[in-house]
């Protein structure tokens, strides 16, 4: 582990998970970028509490090793790994083009960086650095949308209320006369709901009958509570990770004779839906868009200094903590 400053221009700190439960900042050098690539000086991070949280309680599934790779990660699981993908920050050397203009990247957590030039997204103007650590999250939710094939008008039901749920929430509220449901056990996310125009319900006091169901508890009971949303031929949209053991679905009932659907969504693909005419490129462009919305704040509930995130990031990423989306601040 290293200090609080590294006094040294060709280096910087990054947060790598050491062992389970086990942050620390080590050094990592910062080479001179090629022609092809640009040097970026992190303002903000985003901490994407569920994936992050399996990462730092060692529980990827070893299966899931090379798919759970970000790009630019260093080290291997189940650890030593430097992780995170979700960086915003001030091109300092690079293209022309470039240079001066606040980017997000799916970099780790670090300093001060080099990234191939094409990995850069300019953030649009008036979208604050802060609020573009959102980027990731929102692909995964813009993504979902698509996989789920929401459309106007329809009974739309997402179960937790957590970062990506409310995100999905958001997305589909916007949806034209759409009806709109977010169910969550915590009273709290009501206000949530209520500040992008959405319904909300606990789980017993769930809707019945639904088009469209989207789960992001990552929680049996969760799960439980969307099959028993959905209305006949519904689709269930699964977009919670687990990693590893066994997790309880609940095929009896009336899921057959409902003709239920559940259906995996996960950002690493483009929805077969979109995939012949959006690449990554387009998705991660369109996700900053969608963030020029000041109430997405309110999904950043924690920001902390990056030199504190050791020892203050642990009790953040708990499954009962008291948290949305983390910004590690640099």
């Amino acid at each position: 582990m290293i200090g609080t400053e590294t006094g040294d221009a060709n280096a910087a700190r990054a947060l790598w998970v050491a062992g389970p439960q086990r942050l620390e900042l080590r050094r990592a050098a910062v080479k001179v970028p090629a022609a092809d690539e640009a040097l970026v000086r992190t303002l903000f991070s985003g901490v994407s509490r569920g994936t992050e949280r399996l990462v730092f309680e060692g529980r990827v599934p070893e299966a899931e090793y090379e798919r759970m790779r970000c790009p630019l990660q260093e080290g291997s699981f189940p650890g030593p790994v430097k992780y995170g993908y979700a960086a915003v920050g001030v091109v300092e050397r690079g293209p022309a083009a470039l240079e001066g203009r606040t980017v997000f990247c799916l970099h780790p957590h670090q300093e001060r960086f080099v990234a191939p030039a094409d990995m850069l997204h300019p953030v649009p103007e008036r979208v604050p650095a802060s609020r573009a650590v959102l980027a990731a999250n929102m692909e995964t939710a813009l993504n979902a949308l698509w996989d789920s094939g929401a459309g106007p008008g329809d009974r739309i039901v997402v179960v937790g209320g957590g970062f990506v749920g409310g995100l999905v929430a958001a997305l589909a509220g916007r949806l034209p006369g759409a009806d709109v449901t977010l169910v969550d056990r915590a009273p709290k996310r009501e206000a949530l709901a209520t500040a992008f125009g959405v319904g909300f319900a606990l789980p017993e006091n769930a809707p019945q009958d639904a088009d469209v169901v989207f789960h992001a508890s990552a929680h049996p009971a969760g799960l439980a509570s969307a099959v028993a949303c959905a209305g006949f031929e519904a689709s269930i949209v699964e977009l919670s990770w687990y990693g590893e053991g066994v997790t309880p679905v609940p095929l009896g009932g009336a899921f057959h004779s409902k003709r239920l659907r559940i259906v995996g969504s996960q950002v690493g693909h483009v929805s077969p839906l979109r995939r012949p005419r959006w690449d990554y490129g387009r998705r991660l462009r369109k996700a900053l868009d969608l963030l020029d919305d000041p109430r997405l704040d309110a999904f950043l509930t924690h920001e902390i200094p990056f030199a504190d995130a050791p020892q203050r990031l642990p009790a953040l990423l708990a499954a009962d903590a008291d948290a949305l989306a983390v910004a590690l601040r640099y």
